[in-house]
């Protein structure tokens, strides 16, 4: 029996796409190829995620577990020899629990899905990023996304309770605690979480929920210096008592590409200025909440550490503020992006940044250097375009500007994305001698045979 028979005598006729189906599927975002894979077997739960994957086991087959495909480290790419189990069909919400205050889901339910479903409950996953409307819940927690909201709720690992998760042998380890507290033994969801697929597929979870907020307050302000900034992130989340919820900083390269056509937002301040950050407020009463949120912007303004400020004025005016930091397409316009997802100390990033922008002028030539990012958590979003014919030329040199100066300064070469095979011979950058040959031994251990999204990380 073949790859494709035999995959379909567990999930069904229609659960397995072969080769000339699977090139007909883009590779992902920000990429112009498509898939390819000797079959995409397409599970609808944990069962026959674990059947799948001990047939592959078996037969020594290689598997490479898709979400929403939103990753840009090509931590999900397959050989045409290797298998794609996809958690296309694993969709169902199981249950909201609004008392206990968490949701109980499958791997392949869309993050925006679940926010939507559970503010029906006046509760909230506050886990949100631009790619909200494709990334899996699945794949979120395999990368430990980060995301807008950082600063107020911490990563994807903070949110997760529980986890089911079918391990290189097929065999289920389900530890779907749904407690706060359980400090009963090694707390075993963190070895997969951020685990990129290497250690076992994660099929099911039990998220944390919040409180809905009754206020949203966002403004974008434009900022004179970095200094200023690093300032102003201090006052503001000082001034606003805990209810900060995004410090997201853009600088002027990158706020001019997104206010300017063919982009369709508009700038709500002139485009002049060196730093632009939308600040977001979330809280319980709207009128006291956006008294406060005014407040603290004048105050800053009186401290000189803004110079000019749009409030949103309703939920359009927000919408649009968001989209400014969100509209990330614009990078391809042009040219080709080399996308970086980077973290280091506030106070060694202006310096970086400076370096980094003289570098690359004197190192390739003409490019685009766009930088953005959740500056409130340490993460910035660099982007060098260059042209299409030069790409592949200059990418290893873009890249060892961009990693070689990080190690240096305490930073990491990935702050949310993850490792991948884009990466990874740059982890040693970020990560000890002892770090790298712990996380060996733990593939090894849960994984002897190799057989889950092989290659990635190391």
């Amino acid at each position: 029996m073949d790859t494709i028979d035999a995959l379909r005598a567990i999930v069904g006729e229609t659960g397995v796409l072969g080769a000339a189906d699977i090139a007909t599927r883009s590779a992902g975002i920000l990429r112009p190829d498509t898939l390819k894979a000797r079959a995409l077997v397409r599970p609808k739960n944990t069962d026959e995620v674990s059947k799948v994957v001990r047939w592959c086991h078996d037969n020594g087959m290689p598997i490479v577990t898709h979400g929403g495909l939103t990753g840009l480290v090509h931590g999900a790419d397959a050989s045409s020899d290797e298998v794609i189990l996809s958690t296309e069909r694993m969709r169902a919400i199981e249950a909201i629990d609004p008392v206990q205050r968490i949701a109980v889901v499958q791997a392949g339910v869309v993050l925006q899905t679940l926010q939507e479903a559970v503010e029906q409950h006046d509760l909230s996953f506050p886990l949100d990023l631009g790619a909200r409307g494709t990334a899996t819940l699945g794949g979120n927690a395999a990368t430990n996304a980060g995301g807008n909201r950082v600063i107020r709720y911490g990563m994807t690992r903070d949110m997760i309770l529980g986890l089911e998760v079918v391990l290189a042998d097929g065999t289920i380890l389900s530890s779907m605690n749904r407690l706060i507290k359980n400090n009963a033994g090694y707390d075993l969801k963190h070895v997969f979480i951020g685990s990129e697929g290497t250690l076992g597929v994660i099929t099911r979870l039990v998220l944390r929920l919040r409180e809905k907020p009754r206020s949203q307050d966002v403004a974008i302000v434009a900022v004179p210096t970095f200094e200023a900034l690093t300032k102003l992130l201090k006052h503001i989340d000082s001034a606003l008592g805990g209810s900060l919820s995004a410090f997201e900083v853009m600088w002027q390269s990158f706020y001019r590409l997104v206010t300017s056509p063919p982009a369709r937002g508009k700038a709500p301040v002139s485009q002049d200025h060196p730093y632009y950050v939308l600040i977001e407020s979330l809280g319980a009463n709207a009128k006291l909440d956006s008294e406060r949120f005014v407040a603290a912007l004048e105050s800053a303004h009186e401290a000189n550490l803004i110079s000019d400020a749009a409030v949103a004025q309703s939920d359009s005016d927000r919408r649009a503020f968001w989209s400014l930091r969100d509209d990330v397409l614009q990078v391809v316009v042009g040219g080709m992006p080399v996308v970086f997802d980077i973290s280091l100390p506030l106070e060694a990033m202006e310096q970086y940044v400076d370096t980094l922008s003289k570098d690359l002028k004197t190192g390739i030539g003409e490019h685009r250097l766009w930088i953005f990012g959740h500056l409130g958590d340490g993460n910035l979003h660099v982007i060098v375009q260059v042209q299409l014919q030069n790409y592949l030329t200059l990418r290893p040199k873009i890249e060892a500007l961009v990693y070689g100066p990080l190690g240096s300064s305490g930073g990491s070469i990935s702050a949310e994305h993850g490792i991948g095979l884009e990466k990874k011979p740059y982890l040693s950058v970020c990560r000890s001698e002892g770090e790298i040959a712990l996380m060996r031994a733990l593939k090894t251990a849960l994984d002897p045979d190799r057989i889950l999204n092989p290659g990635k990380i190391f």
